[in-house]
């Protein structure tokens, strides 16, 4: 791969194409392409996140995460590829188990926020979601393994419960959310 990256600026995509995985050419503003880029903003909103002091085992999982989302974005470059399976998502699932045994049973709505890897975490699944909804677009037109779908959906979930998982490892609970009534209150 070194021979192959050794020439960052190509011009090739000058005419606004790029290159998929399996050779062809398509237009820089492909569907495919812009799954592509859901996946690498969401793999970089979760390298920002590690970039926060974080607990070992949180740590640990966001790395190998990090390098499923790397596995996933290669699988759409390569239409009818299929590198995510089984094992992934119950690796998640398994994490999710994990991260929510030591958590309270939710009551409440909460909000996004909190301590900052708490709201990163949060920023991660918002990004992370929308990544799943371009997937699904993709997949109504062309077939996309149902292994990347549940994955970001799992995923989304786990990173939902490691923002609680964060607060309370920063000694802060949940940002609950508070419905405002307005009972003829003038508010401007």
């Amino acid at each position: 791969m070194g021979n192959r990256l050794s020439k960052i600026v190509t011009r090739t995509g000058d005419a606004g194409t790029t290159g998929l995985g399996d050779g062809s050419r398509v237009g820089k503003d492909c569907l495919r392409i812009d799954c592509i880029g859901e996946i690498d903003e969401l793999n970089s909103s979760i390298g920002v996140l590690l970039a926060e002091t974080l607990p070992e085992t949180v740590r640990a999982a966001l790395l190998s995460i990090q390098n499923d989302l790397f596995d996933l974005g290669g699988e759409i470059c390569i239409p009818g590829s299929s590198v995510i399976g089984q094992a992934h998502v119950a690796r998640l699932e398994a994490r999710v188990a994990e991260f929510n045994e030591g958590l309270a049973p939710l009551k409440n709505f909460i909000l996004p926020g909190g301590a900052r890897p708490a709201a990163l975490a949060h920023l991660a699944r918002a990004v992370c979601r929308r990544a799943e909804r371009r997937v699904v677009h993709l997949d109504n037109s062309e077939p996309v393994s149902e292994f990347a779908r549940k994955y970001l959906n799992r995923l989304s979930d786990l990173l939902f419960i490691l923002g609680r998982a964060l607060n309370k490892e920063e000694g802060r609970g949940d940002v609950l959310w508070a419905q405002v009534r307005n009972q003829g209150s003038d508010v401007r």
